[in-house]
């Protein structure tokens, strides 16, 4: 447990309107001498879709609902059936009808981050130096890297090719 504050206080402060710090790599060679073997192998196996591990379960609950929010809401816009979430937590509504409706899925996906750090601040609550900041820390690194993996200019471009040929069958309509 020692060994947890120096790490967890060297890592630098991830935001969610900037960009990853350091890599994901370069955070489990931090973690591979200072934490359990056991939670470097937890760390190392991490994803978006994971459900063990500390805070790593409540974690899944959410991101799954916030998921089954966001795909009912879509589907409903297009008109398809799509089986409601059990539990629909007002907010989830709201944070996923503000996605759905912004001006381009790059700043959709950027509420949705937003909401989601937001929702692992409160996971990780009152613990400073422990496995559940950790592990909070880690999604959010994951976050990151996928949020990175988005390239404006290239999804700008396929945009306007998509709304173009849908321009093209109008007209020759």
């Amino acid at each position: 447990m020692a060994s947890y504050y120096y790490l967890i206080a060297s890592l630098p402060e991830l935001k969610s309107d900037s960009e990853m710090p350091i890599t994901y790599d370069e955070f489990l060679s931090y973690c591979e001498t200072a934490v359990e073997s056991s939670v470097y192998e937890e760390l190392k196996n991490l994803t978006l879709s994971s459900d063990k591990g500390p805070l790593v379960s409540k974690w899944a609950k959410f991101y799954k609902e916030l998921t089954k929010e966001v795909n009912y809401q879509r589907s409903l816009r297009l008109g398809k059936q799509y089986e409601a979430p059990e539990f629909r937590d007002h907010t989830a509504e709201t944070i996923a009808s503000a996605a759905l409706s912004a001006k381009n899925p790059l700043e959709a996906e950027q509420i949705l981050l937003d909401y989601e750090f937001e929702n692992l601040d409160s996971l990780v609550g009152l613990h400073m130096f422990d496995k559940h900041v950790l592990f909070g820390y880690a999604i959010k690194l994951k976050l990151l890297e996928r949020q990175g993996c988005f390239e404006h200019e290239k999804g700008k471009a396929e945009f306007k090719k998509l709304f173009d040929q849908v321009q093209q069958q109008v007209y020759s309509l």
